[in-house]
């Protein structure tokens, strides 16, 4: 039998702990279910593992990968979405070795990354499944690695195989950083940092002693589907249901249905996924859907903007979809992933706050009807972990309302960044007022009634004039000022002043949307427009205000846009003939 209470979490100390535990206690509840969409009419195939199953072929594979790899060598991830990577990933551990989340090469568009982090990490072992294997074998040609399809290991391999009983404090994982302000670096992350940012993860979204159902479309390469989807559900015992993030970005009501069919569920996705879907899914597609009995909607990995949150409960409140289910939050790879969050069942607390304040490093309060202020969403208060804003020169702690560096300490943040000593100490040892490793975030943000407000990223800071811009404040600004401009594709950013020109000039490089074409598009109003906006809004002049076509802005491997990627390459000419007659020049 199923039942929906799972019985209480054992004090474990790895995630392989914990499956063996669950396939002793519980061996016939359902683990993990992957449910593929075959065709595009179809409303979903379920492949189900037990969690005798599951721990039967975690044994096998691992028992076949120590046979081509030694305890701490790494294994790289190149699975398709499913259960199989969840099998490679928990075989890893089991076997000692240290896993390498990643991506089968044909993810379009992200090649170069892929190429770049098996550089880095050097594993010995390649892990896919027969589907990917030849896309594998031809991507890996050449390179010293063995490759071992998943789903071709026998069960009979787990024979009486025993798992290697890690250190809590090895390395577990490598979380490989999505790569949007700087070139991609592998967080190592322990088997204990992983454990207790699940437990944080799960009593923040009151998960740790209800019973939920987590439900994810977001890859398990990255650290939020990581850890909400396989971590959490492992600790805690409980129902985890996958599909690929292809499927949901076909048809989005997928997910939603899924939310619908297991009760109290508890899923995540960032910003742009919730205005999609209330752009995406028809009205005829909402007459099934029932939505009052979800728990927690996490939103994060991007900015959270208050006005997603009201948009997509509009467009769900006759679904039954609670307003207190949004919960935004707060974290990053360096803390495995979760580190403050809003918690379900609390309403939504959003801030109107002084632009021209905010430029200086002052979260003052403005009147929410006034049209200059910007609006941000409170991302709840720390998961079992310290919090501080800390100036990002000197480190001095910084007082309530005052705009600096966030910066983090607690059981989850990872040991450092793989090989390289000199970053790991810049950003995991800042020196801060308090005693203690501390985190730097690299993003800033302020607190205000007990909430954390996360501002923008630090590198990212557009300085104009002495006054700070924060690209993400400019780029709404832009996106709402033509119909034309593609939501949450572009990107605000300031480049070097031509000659004779003193300070940084400021660009903006936006997709048009998908629905019309550059030829229907007056090219010379919309440009008009959006400088229009932003100077009436940031008291910006815009130099250039360039018009791409779709899926031209590059994104990281997370679908966050990459503001130091789409900058260097506007740096070196690539919009130019793209955007010929289009770019709005510097006049």
């Amino acid at each position: 039998m199923d039942s929906r209470r799972p019985p209480l979490a054992p004090p474990c100390r790895t995630l392989p702990e914990y499956v063996r535990h669950w396939a002793e206690t519980t061996p016939d509840r359902r683990a993990f279910t992957f449910v593929d969409h075959p065709d595009p009419d179809s409303r979903g195939v379920h492949r189900t593992l037990t969690w005798r199953r599951l721990e039967l072929r975690v044994r096998a594979l691992a028992a076949r990968l120590a046979e081509e790899a030694r305890p701490g060598d790494r294994v790289a991830l190149l699975c398709p979405q499913g259960t199989e990577y969840v099998t490679a990933f928990l075989a890893s551990l089991s076997a000692g070795l240290v896993a390498v989340p990643l991506y089968p090469p044909g993810l379009p568009g992200h090649a170069d990354r892929l190429a770049g982090v098996l550089a880095d990490a050097r594993p010995s072992v390649v892990v896919t499944t027969s589907a990917a294997l030849e896309e594998v074998r031809g991507f890996c040609d050449g390179q010293r690695v063995r490759i071992v399809a998943a789903d071709q290991v026998p069960d009979e391999a787990a024979g009486d195989w025993r798992p290697v009983e890690p250190d809590p404090g090895a390395t577990a994982y490598l979380q490989y950083t999505s790569g949007s302000t700087r070139a991609p670096a592998g967080v190592e992350i322990t088997h204990a940092n992983v454990a207790a940012n699940a437990w944080q993860a799960l009593t923040a979204y009151g998960a740790d002693e209800l019973p939920v159902t987590c439900v994810g479309w977001l890859p398990l390469y990255h650290d939020m589907g990581l850890v909400l989807s396989v971590a959490a559900p492992v600790v805690r015992g409980v129902l985890s249901v996958l599909m690929d993030p292809a499927a949901f970005l076909r048809q989005p009501v997928r997910w939603l249905r899924l939310l619908t069919a297991h009760p109290r569920a508890v899923s995540a996705a960032p910003n742009f996924a919730y205005d999609y879907c209330v752009a995406a899914v028809a009205e005829s597609q909402k007459a099934g859907l029932r939505l009052d009995r979800v728990t927690a909607l996490i939103n994060g990995s991007e900015p959270v903007r208050p006005g997603t949150a009201d948009r997509f409960h509009a467009a769900f409140a006759a679904q039954g979809l609670p307003a207190e289910s949004h919960c935004p939050s707060y974290g990053l790879a360096e803390a495995t992933v979760f580190v403050s969050a809003a918690r379900p069942g609390e309403p939504l607390r959003r801030f109107a706050l002084e632009r021209d304040a905010l430029a200086t490093g002052k979260a003052l309060p403005a009147r929410p009807d006034d049209p200059t202020a910007v609006l941000l969403a409170g991302c709840g208060a720390p998961a079992g972990q310290r919090v501080r804003i800390a100036d990002s020169v000197t480190g001095a702690v910084l007082s309530e309302g005052e705009v600096g560096e966030i910066r983090v300490q607690g059981p989850n943040v990872g040991r450092g960044y793989w090989s390289q000593d000199a970053h790991t100490r810049r950003v995991f040892d800042a020196e801060t007022a308090e005693a203690g490793r501390w985190l730097r975030t690299g993003d800033l943000g302020t607190v205000l009634d007990g909430q954390l407000l996360v501002t923008g990223r630090l590198k990212d800071l557009i300085i104009v004039d002495g006054r700070n811009h924060y690209p993400q404040d400019v780029e709404a600004t832009a996106q709402e000022a033509h119909p034309a401009v593609r939501r949450d594709r572009l990107a605000a950013f300031a480049v070097p002043g031509g000659a004779g020109e003193q300070g940084e000039r400021v660009v903006v490089v936006a997709e048009h949307a998908r629905t019309t074409s550059l030829a229907e598009i007056d090219v010379p109003a919309l440009v008009r427009a959006v400088r229009a906006a932003v100077s009436a809004r940031h008291g910006l002049r815009l130099a250039d205000v360039a018009l791409v076509p779709p899926g031209t802005v590059p994104r990281t491997s997370s679908g966050k846009v990459s503001r130091a990627l789409t900058r260097g390459r506007y740096l070196e000419g690539a919009y130019e003939d793209r955007t010929a007659g289009v770019a709005g020049g510097v006049a």
